[in-house]
């Protein structure tokens, strides 16, 4: 059979190493390198993430993809710690004693915390789906811990949009981040950057595919027994874009899925000035909602600078100068001298993720839909979450629909 795969992205890539072998395989990329949201900048002897990444214990289809591939002994775990930017001063909240300390929620409001982060493990997220993260909160939290520490985290992400987040999408980014120990959350990351599982992942494709880089699906048809992509005949195509992305405007009659964009700025400084915190939240009004520094959780020597993301999210087309203004204001907020930064990379992506309002689930598109086999960070692994393992397990799951359905 012969197959078409629109996207190069990690889950393109992984349908593509699962079918290559036993069918004939086009993957058309518009960009000149693979990888998607987890490509990476060569930066004189390392590489070093587009934006920022790393895994989660929970994250095993990723972890089979690595075994598969020879590199799961690189995979390390390493402490991440985190922090607020409140009122201008940085907060760690990583022990038990700086989670005290932290003046802006009374004790009451850190145990009542507490108590939802241990109950998220276990709560069933699909009667969520259709309540507001705001309402959710504010129930079982009450509207002083809603104002203090969980509004300012979706504004930062999801801007104007915030009060139509569902609390599916909260309570489960809660429970992955909820297996702390007394010091900090433990971190999967690959010694090298995912560079590593791209370039592997890519060379194993390569050995079966034909790789079409730089050269977007331009045109897609139907015809009466396959498709037509850029001219030429395929028995079936995969789309792992947005679904609105695709050429005509998408496919007929799949409701639209909100996206929003993601706009990261990666800095090279001379000094630490995150005191110590791998992700640092934004309580503050800012034009990025985190300071990820990623040399406070990737050990500094292996870089020989200090490398921090400023992540910043936002709906429709990318603000104006972005790049600029994030970096002036940060330069101002952490006084970092301008002239004290090496060099900085701007890394934009319009459609780099679902908004998981609420609804949702009952939005997720089937792994085929009108003939077209779709699957991407839209697709129910990456439901209410979208991760890397989320992106392996899509590409994993429609390769072996393609293959089930061959032999029917």
């Amino acid at each position: 059979m012969k197959i078409c795969i629109i996207g190069g992205g990690l889950t393109g890539l992984t349908a593509a190493y699962h079918l290559g072998r036993d069918h004939e395989v086009d993957l058309y990329e518009k960009r000149r390198h693979l990888g998607g949201c987890v490509s990476s900048y060569e930066i004189g002897d390392y590489h070093i993430e587009e934006f920022y990444h790393h895994c989660f214990s929970g994250d095993t289809r990723l972890f089979s993809l690595m075994e598969s591939l020879h590199i799961a002994d690189r995979l390390e775990w390493l402490k991440g710690t985190s922090g607020y930017y409140a009122d201008g001063t940085v907060y760690p909240l990583n022990s038990p004693g700086e989670i005290l300390k932290y003046p802006l929620l009374s004790l009451m409001d850190k145990a009542r915390l507490a108590f939802l982060t241990i109950r998220s493990r276990k709560t069933d997220t699909a009667p969520l789906d259709d309540v507001t993260a705001r309402d959710y909160i504010t129930r079982e939290l009450g509207d002083r811990v809603y104002r203090s520490f969980f509004e300012p985290l979706l504004s930062s992400k999801f801007g104007d949009r915030k009060d139509e987040i569902s609390a599916a999408w909260l309570i489960s980014r809660i429970a992955i981040r909820s297996h702390r120990g007394l010091s900090g959350e433990q971190l999967g990351y690959l010694d090298g950057g995912f560079f590593r599982l791209i370039d592997t992942l890519s060379d194993q494709v390569g050995k079966d595919c034909v790789m079409r880089l730089q050269d977007p699906a331009t045109t897609l048809s139907r015809e009466a027994q396959g498709w037509r992509v850029n001219g030429l005949r395929y028995d079936a195509v995969i789309s792992t874009i947005p679904p609105h992305l695709l050429p005509g405007g998408g496919v007929p009659g799949i409701p639209p899925i909100p996206y929003q964009g993601a706009a990261c700025l990666l800095l090279s400084l001379e000094q630490e000035v995150t005191s110590g915190i791998y992700w640092l939240n934004m309580k503050d009004k800012a034009p990025y909602g985190a300071v990820i520094t990623h040399t406070n959780f990737v050990p500094l020597e292996r870089y020989g600078e200090h490398l921090v993301y400023l992540a910043s999210y936002f709906q429709g087309n990318v603000p104006a100068r972005i790049d600029q203004v994030m970096l002036d204001d940060f330069c101002t907020r952490f006084r970092v001298p301008p002239d004290t930064i090496r060099w900085h990379r701007m890394a934009v992506d319009p459609w780099a993720g679902p908004l998981y309002t609420t609804g949702f689930r009952n939005r997720i598109l089937p792994y085929q839909e009108k003939g077209l086999y779709l699957a991407g960070m839209f697709s129910r692994p990456n439901y209410p979450e979208r991760s890397m393992n989320g992106a392996v397990a899509a590409g994993e799951e429609v390769a072996a629909l393609i293959a089930r359905d061959k032999e029917a």
